[in-house]
């Protein structure tokens, strides 16, 4: 997997952590002026059609094509412009067309933005909604819409139309690939060099002149198996790169930076998204040991009696310890209504504890109250939380609540906007509420809206060993300004920060990049947060942290 096989995805990088573009310069071979020639020869009014823009975007993009061939659901389609029709249906990018994509038709200005942002995996971003009458968000082309107007790519057609439906004409065609790729279609260079933009966490970098060690040997060892090995039926091209990316990635013994398969892939997103398949537990490996940071409120894990700190020893009594990370994961993973057998070592004990998988929907967010007090627990910083809380804050702010508990026990984390998001309720805009140490620089993240709870309305936030990641960030947060107390158990202690690449086969590669730091420079991983008041929640079916935090704003 080369440079010039990479999705570069914008929109996993911002899943993970905030993001600044810079530029790289990276060979891309046979990038020629051709893929644009359709588009620049085009006239300014005349339309262009949908296996034009196809080709054109797939050119400007980057996306390497797949080679192998197999049925699609598509009809008319040349050799030609096969390789690309069958890799951006691969990738999800001609879903707009519902199985009607026709590269002879016109193609509107919504498909064309929708099959962009596919190519770029790019999500909307909050704030307000353009009141444009033809930008529905229920749809492909509303949603990809809203992104190409946040981002500017292209200009409405009217005050009140956006032109969402309009057939997309050479001018506008140029204007929109021009600006959503950032690169000039008539300034490709003839060698094929092209300087790109690629998302990264706010630290500076560079290309790497290092090549792979042993390049040649691994090569030519590829070739002889290719050409002499007997057993030909028993090559597998698909397993032997990812077990080749697996095996170098596994030599950083980073639990955090993993090389995920397609179907890895697929459930990493489903995650934040809200939806999870298996036994519904956040997990991480210390010391080559898969544990349980926290299983998910309402998951079979809970439901099986699955503790924070469980350490899971083996699955269907194949040992997980010595493994990597997704492949231990992988054993205990399995397809819903299926049983799995864990054995688990919970403080110095052993015991073997049977979980059935499932789907499982999380709920994000539950807000209660309790004697005029509110209680927003987050079950982890997914979609929803980013979406949808600050709209949920402000109706709390309108009871006028006596006092306010934010409850991040066993929340997982999951995005760093998110948690912004979260923190942006309670202090001013433009506060710092982490700091983000790179392999270079120092940044800040800093809060982008104005709080929608009054301060004077107390705060207090419960935490427990399975609070990880963005909760600590959030928690460690409020708790340096001065916002909030912080009550419950030690938190996990996960303070790095992850960077997501996909690949055009699906597969894709999360790689520690820098790790956050408190406002006031407090390191979080491997320590977490100590609360101001700690609770001993082992004891007794009462919930003595919450009760502790009640108790506190009568």
């Amino acid at each position: 997997m080369n440079p010039a096989s990479i999705v570069f995805s914008r929109g996993f990088v911002r899943k993970i952590c905030a993001t600044a573009t810079v530029l790289l310069v990276i060979p891309f071979p046979a990038l020629a002026a051709d893929g644009w020639n359709a588009i620049l020869s085009t006239a300014d009014s005349t339309t262009v059609t949908q296996g034009d823009f196809l080709r054109a975007a797939m050119k400007g993009m980057r996306v390497s094509l797949m080679t192998d061939e197999k049925k699609l659901p598509y009809r008319g389609i040349s050799s030609s412009l096969m390789p690309y029709v069958q890799t951006a249906h691969a990738l999800g990018a001609l879903k707009v067309f519902n199985n009607r994509f026709a590269p002879a038709r016109s193609i509107t200005r919504g498909q064309a933005m929708a099959i962009l942002v596919e190519l770029d995996t790019l999500q909307s971003v909050k704030g307000a909604r353009p009141a444009y009458k033809d930008v529905k968000p229920t749809t492909i082309e509303g949603r990809a819409a809203l992104i190409a107007i946040q981002k500017d790519w292209l200009p409405p057609v009217s005050t009140t139309v956006y032109g969402v439906q309009q057939v997309l004409n050479g001018k506008d065609a140029r204007t929109l690939l021009q600006n959503s790729t950032g690169l000039d279609p008539a300034e490709i260079p003839a060698d094929g060099t092209v300087r790109i933009k690629v998302p990264i966490l706010r630290v500076k970098t560079s290309p790497s002149t290092q090549s792979l060690p042993n390049e040649e040997i691994t090569n030519t060892i590829w070739q002889l198996i290719n050409k002499e090995y007997l057993y030909s039926d028993k090559i597998k091209p698909d397993e032997s790169g990812w077990k080749a990316a697996e095996g170098m990635v596994n030599t950083l013994n980073d639990p955090y930076t993993q090389f995920m398969r397609p179907a890895s892939t697929k459930s990493f997103q489903s995650q934040l998204q809200g939806e999870v398949t298996g036994i519904g537990a956040q997990v991480d490996q210390k010391a080559g040991v898969l544990t349980i940071v926290s299983p998910l409120p309402g998951s079979p894990a809970e439901k099986a009696g699955l503790l924070p700190g469980d350490e899971i020893l083996a699955a269907d009594d194949v040992k997980l310890t010595g493994l990597g990370f997704e492949e231990a994961v992988s054993k205990v993973r399995g397809p819903r209504g299926t049983q799995v057998k864990l054995h688990i070592r919970r403080n110095g004990n052993e015991m073997d504890i049977t979980v059935t998988r499932d789907t499982i929907k999380i709920p994000e967010i539950e807000i209660t109250w309790q004697n005029g007090i509110a209680v927003i627990k987050l079950m982890q910083f997914g979609e929803t939380t980013d979406n949808n809380l600050r709209t949920m804050m402000k109706d709390v702010q309108k009871e006028n609540p006596k006092g306010l508990i934010l409850d991040l026990r066993n929340n997982p984390g999951g995005l760093l906007h998110a948690a912004g998001v979260v923190i942006s309720n309670f202090i001013p805009k433009g506060t710092i509420y982490a700091k983000i140490h790179g392999k270079e620089e120092i940044t800040t993240e800093k809060t982008e809206d104005d709080p929608t709870i009054n301060t004077a309305v107390p705060l207090m936030v419960l935490v427990n060993k399975g609070s990880a990641s963005a909760s600590e960030i959030t928690a460690g947060a409020l708790q340096d300004l001065g916002r909030a107390t912080v009550i419950g158990e030690q938190t996990y202690g996960k303070g790095t920060v992850q960077q997501v690449w996909r690949f055009n086969d699906g597969s894709s590669f999360k790689m520690t990049v820098a790790e956050w730091k408190t406002p006031d420079g407090r390191k979080i991983d491997g320590v977490g947060i100590k609360p101001d008041i700690e609770t001993d929640q082992t004891k007794g079916a009462r919930d003595e942290t919450l009760l502790k935090a009640l108790e506190l704003l009568r």
